[in-house]
């Protein structure tokens, strides 16, 4: 053995550099590795598709309407889609067809950048339905509101729909200076809005940033917010400690309160959202700095904090979710459905992940859809015909319709 190891540490010294020193330094663009781009940009092709899936139920999918950038999808009670854009436009698909007229009467954003770099600003970012939507018609639109001297920040407003085009819209609500992230929105059981925000301290209860916010419906506090009585605390705050948060829907049975953030490199999450709950950001993830070390300075841990209900390792930065509550795709009822924007910090590998859980909230398998589409999936919704309907953002982006195969 001695003499192995002698000859094993000569043979090592007369190795080429190259050889001995495989790994590479990494160029960065600001704060992240620069971005290959060799599989950006593919074209989406004119379907439609057909797939097996995990739970033997073949699945055919196919485009509804292209366009561009689309953010979120609302579907109102006569079928018809309403769709918003990150150009801050929004546009009616009614029997398949994509009116190309956009929509009147909603507010000005600001729109900026390419869909996945840094720094960009999303215009339209989530839309949905007030709970007696069929009694006062009222929808509700988080959107980047400009500021003077050029500043933004995260908005929410609400108008009457006509049938036809948006009237009286209003802010109720303007999360102030730091917060300009994109901000997802759900009404609960209890008849609050629940709203994401990202940016700000995320730890700090004076900021609005990095938190999960429950508002009354015309944007108030509600008195039994958790942290209602606490001076040095933002009474709209209902959980804090998140990061990025792209995916906000309730649980359609319990009416519990689900999140999902993106991590760093690594780390994305899905949580259940309790009241008054600190979720870590930044003090703990499981997930990795850009450059490569942890974010925290151990290994990953939640001690002391709520720790998520799933994650993923590499990112897939996590966006849209929803609970499938249909029967069209019956293998999939009760799963989770989140869309993926990329994968490994590699831009073009956006895809849907489906993920079955027990009645306890465990994962209990994992499955990746649609990845050869390689589409930025940013928004699920379930439709009445009970397929599922994704907005896939990117300036080349679509409308896709997932229902099963004949």
């Amino acid at each position: 053995m001695k003499h192995f190891s002698k000859y094993l540490f000569l043979l090592l010294c007369l190795l080429p550099a190259s050889f001995a020193m495989a790994q590479r330094d990494i160029p960065f663009s600001g704060f992240a590795p620069t971005a290959p781009t060799g599989l950006e940009n593919i074209p989406l092709g004119e379907g439609p598709w057909i797939y097996p899936t995990a739970e033997g139920m073949d699945i055919k999918v196919s485009v509804v309407a292209k366009l561009e950038y689309p953010m979120a999808l609302e579907f109102l009670p006569d079928g018809r889609l309403l769709v918003i854009t990150r150009r801050g436009e929004m546009y009616i698909i009614e029997d398949g067809e994509l009116q190309t007229t956009p929509v009147t009467g909603g507010p000005p954003s600001v729109f900026s950048g390419e869909s996945g770099q840094g720094g960009t600003n999303h215009g339209y970012i989530d839309l949905v339905k007030h709970p007696d939507f069929d009694n006062n018609q009222l929808l509700y639109l988080s959107y980047t509101k400009p500021k003077p001297g050029g500043e933004r920040n995260l908005a929410i407003g609400r108008a009457r729909w006509n049938g036809s085009s948006l009237e009286n819209f209003s802010d109720i609500f303007d999360a102030g200076e730091g917060v300009a992230g994109a901000g997802r929105l759900a009404f609960g059981h209890d008849g609050k809005l629940y709203v994401t925000t990202s940016g700000g301290d995320p730890q700090a209860l004076s900021s609005l940033g990095g938190k999960v916010l429950r508002l009354n419906d015309d944007g108030s506090v509600p008195v039994d917010n958790p942290f209602v009585n606490n001076s040095l605390a933002r009474g709209e705050i209902y959980s804090y400690g998140h990061r990025g948060a792209l995916g906000l829907t309730i649980h359609p049975e319990t009416g519990a309160v689900f999140q999902n953030e993106n991590g760093p490199n690594g780390g994305d999450e899905i949580n259940l959202i309790k009241p008054g709950a600190n979720y870590g950001w930044p003090i703990v993830s499981l997930g990795r700095t850009y450059p490569g070390p942890w974010q925290t300075n151990d290994r990953p841990t939640h001690a002391l904090f709520e720790p998520p209900l799933v994650y993923w390792m590499p990112a897939i930065a996590v966006s849209g979710m929803l609970f499938y509550t249909g029967d069209a795709l019956h293998a999939w009822k009760g799963d989770i459905i989140v869309g993926a924007l990329r994968t490994g910090e590699i831009p073009g590998t956006g895809h849907l992940e489906r993920i079955m859980i027990n009645r306890d909230y465990e994962e209990v398998r994992r499955e990746a859809l649609i990845t050869d589409l390689r589409q930025r999936v940013r928004d699920i919704e379930m439709g009445p015909d009970e397929f599922l309907y994704l907005a896939t953002e990117q300036r080349d982006g679509a409308i896709l319709k997932i229902e099963p195969a004949e």
